[in-house]
């Protein structure tokens, strides 16, 4: 793995200098160069998955499609969201907003003697492999994943600001990034805390994010794809997640209004099965949330919005109660 390594490093070095360093200075933000070598390499991570996107999931979602595109808007929508999270633009906001947080809570629990366990070196000669270390972590922080996402589902406070990820009705490559700003903020910060408490590497994180992104990327195309009654069982597949995103099935599954559903799992589909809430269906349904489809008692059907702003400020409404 040191050749891909070494080719990274060598492209995030010339991105940064031939685009990045001169635009830092132009702005007069000089002050924040070293800060602004680490985004190049998010901004680089970014670039890579967009290009993947493009040229390997794009063709398969035209080669087996689950359902015809028609509604181009809604999908220009998340190809905005995409753009905004993979290119680093929500974690510029995170870092200037939130990171004197960050330095002085983590600050705080390494002082009280969290903070200090390394994972990698629980076993020596074996977690300390970089591959090993790696799947250590990634299997833990996918654990992590899980519960949040139970807890998306299970809290009306927090279902409020997710239910815009489920309010898409044409599913693609795209519709992974489609959360409202706030739904992402609490999770980033629970995902950072976790990490550096377990001792994940700045290296390590950059390659599980972008790992777990593709791979979500992937579970969310308009593909009629399964792995397999073995594969299914092993890694998370986009029927699998599909079903996850149907009417009253993924989620709401126990009745309107009622909370709760199925393969809640980011990679791997182990919570589930350990936590029973796997559905192994062989099925492609509509996907959307049933308060869209289905009048309440005054007829009428909860609008989500169409465009970003909108889906925002929606989604804040419903959090205050009024939406």
């Amino acid at each position: 793995m040191e050749w891909l390594t070494d080719l990274f490093a060598g492209c995030q070095q010339w991105l940064f200098e031939a685009v990045v360093q001169p635009l830092v200075y132009a702005v007069g933000l000089g002050g924040w160069v070293e800060d602004a070598f680490d985004a190049t390499g998010w901004l680089l991570v970014g670039l890579i998955q967009i290009a993947i996107l493009i040229a390997v999931i794009g063709p398969l979602q035209r080669w087996k499609p689950v359902e015809p595109v028609v509604d181009r808007r809604a999908i220009r929508t998340d190809v905005l969201y995409t753009l905004i999270h993979r290119l680093g633009l929500f974690r510029l906001g995170i870092f200037f907003v939130l990171q004197p947080f960050f330095d002085d809570g983590l600050g705080l629990l390494r002082g009280a003697g969290w903070g200090s366990l390394h994972l990698d070196e629980l076993w020596p000669g074996v977690t300390d492999v970089p591959w090993v270390a790696f799947a250590v972590y990634l299997v833990v922080l996918d654990f992590v994943e899980y519960l949040i996402h139970r807890g998306q589902h299970r809290f009306n406070w927090w279902w409020s600001l997710h239910s815009l990820h489920h309010s898409q009705r044409q599913m693609t490559m795209w519709s992974d990034n489609r959360n409202h700003l706030l739904d992402d903020v609490i999770h980033d910060v629970i995902i950072v805390i976790v990490a550096q408490l377990i001792g994940v590497a700045p290296g390590q994180f950059i390659a599980i994010v972008a790992f777990t992104q593709l791979s979500e990327s992937l579970q969310h195309a308009n593909l009629r794809w399964s792995f397999g009654a073995l594969g299914e069982r092993l890694w998370i597949s986009p029927r699998f997640h599909r079903l996850h995103h149907a009417i009253g099935i993924g989620h709401e599954s126990k009745g309107p209004q009622t909370l709760g559903g199925h393969n809640f799992g980011v990679l791997l589909p182990w919570w589930d099965m350990l936590f029973r809430t796997v559905n192994f269906e062989s099925r492609y349904d509509a996907t959307g949330i049933r308060d869209q489809v289905e009048p309440d008692a005054q007829g009428r059907v909860r609008d989500y919005g169409r465009g970003f702003w909108s889906q925002q400020w929606r989604g804040l409404r419903r959090l205050a109660g009024r939406g």
